[in-house]
């Protein structure tokens, strides 16, 4: 039997853990309604790729939200339904006018934001249809959501972060760190038999079907999982769409 595939050896060593101090707080839209917050303090987030608002409510309470771009210290932002179209402030997308530029979509009432979180990205407000709301992605999918979803206005902060190069191996292997990712990533198939399922042969190539069970164990549930096509017909579906 061979040596255990890495994603196996991943979770048997704390060394993969991610250090607690690098996630300074989630990105969560807080279940408040027509309550105003005071952006108090920008934080920097290894783990997000833009930076987080901490809001202060009248309360007391204290939440972090993806910052957008134009929001600063001080500022008031405003969550409930009858709030301006301000970057920052957080309402139902029924309330939200068709094209407005918005980010932290909740795919379902209250789940704190699902959708166009990374920074430097937005969806749109296309249409209205009864009771959802059809709403462009940054990948350009369509989606229709529950008009009662929360989203907040405006784009987030943080474009253009990959417009530098990294450089060097060194930075590429911090910028894994910090979200806990291997680094550097080595292909199946230029790995040995005995570390994983596609290594072996004369040729770096996978000699054999690429395709596996959905039910696959752990140490042979690599290549393609559970595909639901594959060969010429799959690449002309591609080039096609």
């Amino acid at each position: 039997m061979g040596k255990r595939t890495r994603s196996q050896r991943k979770g048997s060593s704390p060394k993969n853990k991610v250090s607690s101090h690098r996630f300074p707080a989630s990105n969560r839209i807080p279940r408040v309604n027509d309550q105003i917050g005071e952006v108090v303090e920008l934080v920097h987030s290894p783990a997000h790729t833009a930076p987080l608002a901490k809001i202060k409510f009248e309360d007391g309470t204290v939440a972090h939200i993806a910052a957008p771009e134009g929001i600063s210290i001080g500022q008031s932002l405003s969550f409930g339904d009858n709030v301006n179209l301000r970057p920052g402030n957080v309402t139902k997308l029924s309330q939200i006018p068709e094209g407005t530029p918005i980010s932290n979509i909740e795919a379902r009432p209250g789940d704190g934001g699902k959708f166009a979180r990374s920074g430097g990205n937005s969806a749109v407000l296309e249409a209205r249809i009864d009771d959802r709301v059809r709403v462009r992605l940054p990948s350009g999918r369509v989606k229709d959501l529950p008009a009662n979803c929360r989203a907040t206005i405006g784009v987030l902060s943080g474009h253009g972060r990959s417009e530098k190069p990294l450089m060097k191996a060194g930075a590429a292997h911090y910028r894994a760190k910090a979200r806990g990712k291997l680094y550097p990533t080595v292909s199946g198939v230029a790995m040995n038999p005995v570390d994983h399922p596609h290594g072996g042969g004369n040729h770096q190539a996978v000699h054999g079907p690429s395709s596996v069970s959905r039910n696959a164990p752990p140490g042979k549930k690599v290549g393609n999982i559970a595909p639901r096509r594959t060969g010429r017909g799959r690449v002309r579906e591609q080039e096609g769409a």
